[in-house]
């Protein structure tokens, strides 16, 4: 026991590269940005005496699509890769430490960490050895024994393999409750800069355009706890010198045209003994400008073409984007709040999903005349008064210094 327990750490403890329910999330009053909510804790393996063993598990807090937060153990079923990814730690002829789980021997450990209160659901992936077939033939077989041997019943992700058939994708979305496929870059010459043995159409959106059409033309029941699991994909943010726009585009497409739940971006960087280990790292704050950007296109009806992209393609970094389309859209032509539509509330910095349902409540009982009265229904009125009207008049407000 004592050795899959090590084997378990040393492939949990570099999932911190991939991007999942607990990075990035959204409050509910406007789109915000956590990094609390990426760093994983560590849970210690109680031993048979009932005392602490010495090997850690890293276990995530996450923050599932139904609100609820859970302790989420990431992990890879084998760190074993016939890729060599150009950004990867675990890409082939890297020298580094591997570890491998065959199916039953890892869906049983996981029961018992469950049963010990110490993860709650899982996220799973692996490295591929064999071709994506055969890898996503083991991470079904573990989701499989989990589900209906083991009788887990808890929070399942569950990754498709690049090349993984059509038959398999729908298999695991038989068994999980979110499925994802990693692009990592926005199109077909981009993934060459960072994984020159993967095919971006037929391995990597051929899987998730499979996802959109099973979800469109099977009845939901027929998923995991009678619905179809939601879909995500994961983006190397910088690793292959795209621009934003580059990366927003196939977002967009993948909101609009495959029903994906979230684009998750993971800033890169340099792994060393890899070949971009000399390439700069991305600044995080790129990262949270890509998501505030991925929000307004999911939740709060921007189109591409409004996002405030520079002439090189990128986004701003001093100022968010939906600051900026105000500033240049909204400063002289301010939003009156007690006759706007709610897709105009959205518009306005500071008002997000729940503060313009409140709005549009509350002015069915008054009309909206000072700024307390946005600041009680949680309103960011700092952030929205310069661009609003109160029964027809600007409010008096104190700036913003920062």
């Amino acid at each position: 026991m004592d050795d899959a327990v090590a084997r378990l750490q040393a492939l949990s403890t570099q999932m911190s590269l991939e991007r999942g329910e607990e990075h990035c999330f959204v409050t509910g009053k406007d789109y915000t940005f956590s990094s609390k909510a990426n760093a994983p804790t560590t849970e210690l393996y109680p031993d048979k005496t009932g005392g602490c063993g010495s090997q850690d598990i890293f276990v995530h807090p996450a923050v599932l699509p139904n609100g609820q937060r859970i302790k989420l153990l990431k992990t890879l079923l084998s760190s074993a890769c016939e890729r060599d990814c150009y950004y990867c730690p675990f890409r082939a002829g890297r020298d580094t430490r591997r570890a491998t789980f065959q199916p039953e021997e890892f869906a049983r450990l996981f029961v018992m960490l469950a049963q010990k209160g110490i993860a709650e659901g899982m996220f799973l992936s692996s490295g591929m050895i064999g071709g994506g077939v055969r890898t996503q033939d083991k991470l079904l077989d573990t989701a499989d024994i989990l589900r209906n041997k083991l009788g887990f019943h808890g929070y399942l992700h569950l990754k498709i393999m690049p090349g993984a058939e059509r038959a398999q994708v729908e298999r695991a979305m038989h068994l999980a409750d979110r499925v994802s496929v990693n692009l990592e870059a926005p199109n077909t010459a981009r993934l060459a800069k960072l994984a020159p043995h993967k095919e971006f159409i037929e391995e990597l959106l051929q899987p998730l355009k499979w996802v959109d059409e099973i979800r469109r033309t099977q009845p939901g029941h027929r998923g995991w706890n009678g619905h179809w699991p939601s879909s995500v994909t994961q983006f190397v943010a910088g690793g292959a010198c795209e621009s934003d726009l580059e990366l927003l585009t196939a977002t967009d497409y993948l909101y609009r045209h495959l029903g994906l739940r979230r684009a998750y971006f993971s800033s890169f960087n340099p792994i060393p003994n890899t070949p971009l280990e000399n390439q700069p790292p991305t600044p995080p704050i790129r990262e949270h400008r890509l998501y505030q950007a991925s929000f307004l296109l999911r939740d709060y009806g921007f189109n591409l073409e409004e996002l405030p992209f520079e002439a090189d393609g990128r986004l701003p970094v001093q100022s968010d984007p939906k600051q900026a389309w105000a500033h240049v859209n909204l400063a002289e032509r301010p939003v009156e709040v007690n006759r706007a539509e709610r897709h105009e509330l959205l518009r306005v910095p500071g008002i997000g999903l729940k503060g313009a349902e409140a709005i549009l409540r509350a002015r069915r009982q008054a009309k909206l005349r000072d700024l307390s009265a946005l600041r009680a229904l949680g309103i960011l009125v700092g952030r929205a008064a310069p661009f609003l009207l109160l029964d027809g008049k600007r409010a008096a407000y104190q700036p913003m210094l920062f």
